[in-house]
């Protein structure tokens, strides 16, 4: 697996044979990132008896110690030292560590309380709000059909308000922190993995803490163990993310992007036996119409957003 993640050194015969060759792995790598996201609501599904706040200290504390290891393994802590010396960097990564505490803790909770559907409809609707918090953030200009989109996702949100049993915060909340945490990792140049490592050990400190004060005795080893895999869980997609991402068009990221939201869609559905009834499904609708108005428009002009770091 570790020369898949590295680029690649060999020298084929032609260079058609080389830039096939990667294309095939990166999309395998894509394939493999998204389907763990796709269906990581089952690890948690499986430690749901653990209160959230407890697992999200742990998915804290295991990833930081599995991702140093990983960077020590690879030799790569020379490029992270310069970013550490910039106070912006700090206070950028900062921000993101909160962010995608926030995403991580709510997804927990919504796969516990089981509202899956109602966390796989908030990453349905993130590119697209990245895409309007492109546009206020960013100066970045939308066309009329990506207007449309924008407009159609947040129709979706509003029907699952108006005729769901309440609005629906789950879904609002982990689009919100997932787009801002992309917004606030666009602005600093440093790759996924070495960029969660550096907000997972800012907020190793006080999961430690958390963990202290909140400690549960009556936890079993077995669950110790579950635990424990949080951080690999975490940062083996990032990897294969990476990888796919420095051998994949963005277009054909941008594609890739909906495998995870629709496997969890499929796992809250025929898995957990999540309830899809008539305003959920209309929203997903409307939230499926914008995503193929977006692709279309895509197509068209042969121009793709940039696909964001995934925080699960």
């Amino acid at each position: 697996m570790a020369k898949i993640l590295e680029e690649p050194t060999s020298k084929p015969h032609t260079e058609s044979d080389t830039a096939e060759g990667s294309a095939r792995v990166g999309l395998l790598c894509g394939i493999g990132a998204y389907t763990i996201w796709g269906f990581i609501p089952i690890y948690f599904h499986a430690v749901a008896e653990i209160p959230p706040l407890i697992v999200l200290c742990h998915r804290i504390a295991w990833s930081a110690l599995f991702m140093a290891v990983l960077v020590t393994a690879r030799r790569e802590w020379t490029p992270i030292w310069p970013v550490l010396r910039s106070r912006r960097n700090i206070a950028l990564l900062s921000a993101g560590a909160v962010l995608v505490a926030l995403n991580w803790l709510i997804f927990i909770y919504a796969v516990s309380t089981k509202q899956l559907l109602q966390a796989s409809l908030g990453y349905f609707v993130n590119p697209l709000l990245s895409i309007a918090l492109g546009m206020l953030f960013l100066r970045e200009r939308l066309r009329g059909w990506q207007w449309l989109a924008v407009g159609i996702a947040m129709l979706a949100v509003v029907n699952l308000a108006l005729r769901g049993s309440g609005f629906p915060w789950i879904a609002v909340a982990l689009a919100g922190t997932f787009g801002f945490y992309g917004l606030v990792r666009k602005t600093v140049n440093i790759n996924s993995l070495h960029g969660l490592m550096i907000e997972s050990a800012i907020l190793l400190p006080l999961a430690l803490v958390m963990l202290v004060v909140l400690h549960t005795a009556e936890m079993t080893s077995g669950t110790w163990g579950l635990l424990s895999l949080s951080g690999a869980i975490t940062a083996i997609p990032l990897l294969f993310f990476g990888a796919a991402l420095r051998r994949l068009k963005l277009s054909t990221m941008g594609f890739l992007q909906y495998i995870g939201p629709t496997l969890q869609f499929l796992v809250a559905t025929f898995l957990f036996h999540e309830t899809l009834n008539r305003a959920k499904l209309g929203s997903f609708a409307l939230c499926w119409l914008a995503i193929a108005v977006y692709v279309a428009d895509s197509l068209v002009n042969r121009r793709f957003q940039p696909v964001a770091d995934e925080p699960e």
